[in-house]
């Protein structure tokens, strides 16, 4: 088995604070890092010279949409399946250049994202992120995602059993559950609560059976405390989260996916092109989301990274403005690129993926600048992106 051996870098290996310099580290051709250190890189069957730039991990991003079109405000979930592929093998293409090697989708039309996944894992499908597949989401009638072709619609504890049930099989290895109301729908609001403690709970049941996650869509209350009591294992976007909620997330463990480019890029982007209701709610919501937040990190509750891509003028390029987002809300530069691990944690993917360590997958970035210094370095055009050990940007 040959390796390559890539020295002369800046490393910043996702676990630690600090940058350790003139390192270097080798991967197998299975794309494992099999050992690492400074100073003079060991022989090897191929060497690659960093030239001291800074080497990071890959970025996973735990809330993605990728049939959805960012320039359209109701996401184009309309679209036939064809045409829904097509832009999500896009997206994904997007998304891998700008540094992301690892997805979570988090609604998905036509269940295109298992199928995706199955191409990608069988070599059919290349220069894509790995995903972790949820599918439809799980939606009331009338709710949040009930959109074309979009939500899976549920009314009663047996609907929700049966249709979780049924993804599980086709594939879906992450639930998704709309337990609020949100911006991009006319029709509700973000405080409205949605599916049921006893709904989400026989999803999170059914996917915890199989070992799989559940994220649930909770911006407002009493929606947000309505998953957390049903177990979920991830809040996405929690908006209105309170000190009592984050009690409970801290005893479950349970993480927080803010998506905070999601809410600054309607009210940035969006005036004049976007229908008037939908700014004015993300507008009147962004400095609650900033407040609550930073609270509930500085209170401990693990936040990942996540930006719910493809939702208005959140494009797949859009992932490390996170962590810019992240650190003028507050927190630290390593708080902010942490996220990255929380989310492989998260993921249940942290023994292969998160941090650049002995064992681990060798999916990394090389930037110009030092991203610890200044967490806007991730951001840069022209990174090289690597999967498994090989560039594929």
């Amino acid at each position: 088995m040959s390796k390559t051996t890539f020295k002369n870098c800046q490393l910043f290996d996702g676990a630690h604070d600090a940058i350790q310099a003139n390192s270097w580290f080798t991967v197998n051709d299975a794309g494992r890092i099999t050992a690492m250190g400074t100073g003079t890189a060991p022989s090897s069957d191929h060497v690659v010279d960093l030239n001291g730039k800074y080497v990071m991990p890959g970025l996973i991003n735990a809330h993605t949409h990728i049939t959805m079109d960012p320039k359209v405000g109701s996401g184009d979930t309309g679209v036939d399946e064809v045409t829904a592929t097509v832009r999500a093998v896009q997206n994904l293409h997007e998304l891998l250049k700008s540094g992301v090697t690892y997805i979570r989708e988090c609604g998905c039309t036509f269940n295109i994202d298992v199928t995706l996944e199955k191409l990608r894992a069988t070599g059919k499908l290349t220069k894509i992120p790995n995903i972790l597949p949820s599918g439809q989401p799980f939606s009331m009638t009338g709710g949040h995602g009930d959109l074309p072709n979009f939500g899976k619609l549920v009314d009663s504890p047996d609907e929700m059993r049966k249709a979780v049930r049924t993804a599980l099989r086709d594939g879906v290895k992450a639930v998704k559950l709309m337990a609020t109301g949100g911006v991009m729908t006319p029709g509700d609001f973000m405080d409205d609560p949605q599916l049921t403690i006893e709904e989400m709970s026989v999803a999170v049941a059914e996917a915890h059976h199989k070992g799989n996650i559940v994220a649930a869509h909770a911006e407002g209350n009493p929606g947000i405390y309505n998953a957390i009591k049903a177990g979920v294992d991830s809040i996405e976007h929690g908006c209105y989260v309170t000190d009592d909620e984050i009690d409970m997330m801290l005893d479950q463990g349970t993480y927080l996916t803010p998506t905070l480019v999601a809410a600054w890029t309607i009210p940035e982007f969006g005036p004049g092109k976007l229908p008037d209701w939908e700014v004015k709610k993300s507008a009147d919501a962004w400095g609650d989301i900033c407040v609550n937040i930073e609270h509930a990190r500085q209170r401990g509750v693990k936040i990942t990274l996540g930006t719910d891509a493809g939702t208005p003028y959140n494009d797949f390029s859009m992932t490390p403005v996170e962590f810019e987002l992240m650190v003028r809300n507050g927190a630290p530069n390593f708080a902010a690129l942490q996220t990255n691990q929380n989310s492989a944690a998260l993921l249940n993917i942290a023994d292969d993926y998160g941090t650049l360590v002995e064992n681990k997958i060798a999916d990394f970035l090389v930037l110009d600048r030092d991203p610890l210094a200044d967490v806007k370095a991730v951001q840069q055009l022209d990174k090289a992106v690597y999967k498994s050990g090989v560039q594929v940007y």
